[in-house]
């Protein structure tokens, strides 16, 4: 979408060589007629600009040397050391000159920081703010020189109607003073403008490249705007393949302005192989660049973008001084069967066939492939370590203590189950099975079956089959007796 600068409205800029010339050619004839020359300038970006074009007319006139430049600006002069330091963001012809000398170290033009140490015995030119001479400086100086004729004013920039810049340009008789009073104007005023704004060419020209829907016109008196608009709307009224809708909203006036959510995202590699069905689910990464969407499978991920999938392997050490076995009696009892494998050398265990754990002297080392799954089998696991930690006599006494699992109430176990896992994935999703030998629990996509006699689980979904083995570990260890105390079982045998 197209925010326009409506700043000149239908305006014509004329072009840059003419501008230079008419603007050295004005300064030369003022001061040429024994006048000062005020030139109202914002402190960035303009004044420099016109820094740049005085010292330079001024080094090929010999003529001129005499005559001093000053720039009256604080903010410019705190301004300048950028311009001196970044040159390389400057224009080709800056950018050839730096090879023989800095072209913002000026040779001709000189610091005001006031107006009390500025000697005005001469022709002269004053470059100072702020532009648009509503107070400061560049007010003081032209209230100083507007009563003489041989002086004069060059307005360089934009000016917002209300302020005194914008009146000089009708070029009245008489001008307010700051102070209330009334002055004669008999000085010069030339209007030169060397803004950065876009003139109505410029702007039209901008326009018709990016074919925006919608165009919203800023930063612009509303009759300029209003102007603007209608001569847009000319402009393009005749053209077939045009829809744009010029917006030109008063101060603090919303436009609202209407997207369609559809995007198209090209499908390529091994996910374009085969034709999706219709509404059919297509799973892989969406990479964005620029304004375009591809959609590839992580394998294509490098064949087809500049970017390569990598694998974060997350490892962490804590201290642990109870024997490996009461490790694993809590984490077959977290996670259910436990997986023995060797790292590094070392036996280990991994749990949820995700988390490894290794005993080490009194540490623990836990590494796992990082994801959200496993980041969070991985905090369960931690969590339990720490809670043995914090207590490990009571935790190791109640491993060495734990009886084998069995079932006081072995008609009551499937029902128990089946309302268990019941709980977890809901009653519609956990049913018998026909035979009557098996808790049968399925999803949206898998399905996952607990042999009664057994409580053997068997799924082909790894995820699945991961949390209904821990619900039946659960199970069982809830209906595992409590171990009785050897003191109480000798009271009983005394009675």
């Amino acid at each position: 979408r197209s925010s326009d600068l409506a700043t000149y409205g239908t305006q014509i800029h004329e072009k840059r060589e003419v501008r230079e010339a008419r603007f050295t050619s004005t300064v030369h004839d003022i001061v040429n007629r024994g006048g000062r020359c005020l030139i109202p300038v914002f402190a960035l970006g303009r004044a420099q600009e016109l820094l740049l074009i005085l010292d330079e007319y001024w080094a090929q006139h010999p003529d001129l040397h005499d005559i001093p430049i000053y720039y009256a600006s604080s903010l410019a002069k705190k301004c300048m050391p950028v311009y001196q330091t970044y040159i390389n963001a400057m224009n080709d012809k800056i950018r050839k000159q730096i090879a023989i000398s800095n072209p913002f170290h000026f040779k001709h033009i000189s610091y005001l920081r006031g107006i009390d140490q500025f000697d005005d015995i001469g022709p002269s030119v004053v470059m100072a703010s702020p532009g648009m001479m509503q107070s400061g400086l560049s007010r003081q100086l032209f209230e100083s020189w507007c009563t003489e004729k041989r002086n004069g004013v060059i307005i360089a920039g934009y000016c917002v109607e209300g302020t005194l810049a914008k009146h000089l340009m009708s070029e009245p008789d008489e001008i307010s003073t700051s102070a209330g009073g009334k002055l004669a104007r008999k000085c010069s005023i030339d209007y030169i403008s060397f803004s950065a704004h876009s003139d109505y060419e410029q702007t039209s020209t901008f326009i018709r490249i990016l074919k925006p829907p919608h165009i919203v016109l800023v930063h612009g008196e509303q009759n300029e705007m209003s102007r603007l608009k209608a001569a847009l709307i000319r402009e393009y009224e005749d053209t077939k393949d045009s829809n744009i809708v010029i917006h030109n909203p008063r101060n603090t006036e919303a436009v609202e302005l209407h997207f369609k959510g559809e995007k198209t995202v090209k499908v390529v590699g091994t996910l374009a192989s085969v034709k999706p069905k219709n509404e059919a689910n297509v799973s892989g990464i969406l990479v964005k660049k620029g304004f375009n969407y591809t959609l590839v499978a992580p394998p294509d991920l490098a064949a087809y973008t500049d970017l390569a999938p990598c694998t974060i392997t997350q490892r962490q050490t804590v201290a642990f001084g109870p024997p490996l076995s009461v490790l694993k009696y809590f984490m077959k009892e977290l996670a259910g069967d436990l997986e023995a494998v060797m790292w590094r050398g070392k036996p280990a265990v991994r749990v949820f066939k995700a988390v490894t754990i290794v005993k080490d002297d009194n540490h623990l080392i836990l590494e796992w492939t990082g994801n959200h799954v496993n980041d969070m089998y991985a905090d369960a696991v931690l969590g339990v370590i720490l809670q043995i930690e914090s207590n490990p006599e009571t935790f190791e006494k109640t491993a060495n203590e734990a009886k084998p699992t069995y079932f006081p109430d072995e008609d009551a176990y499937p029902e128990r189950l089946i309302v268990l896992l019941q709980e977890i994935f809901g009653e519609e999703h956990v049913d018998m099975s026909e035979d009557g030998l098996a808790i049968v629990v399925s999803t949206d996509e898998s399905t996952a079956n607990v042999d009664i006699a057994t409580s053997e689980v068997t799924s082909g979904d790894d995820s699945l089959l991961r949390i209904v083995s821990s619900a039946v570990a659960r199970l069982q260890s809830a209906l595992t007796p409590a171990p009785v105390p050897q003191s109480r079982w000798r009271y009983k045998n005394k009675r």
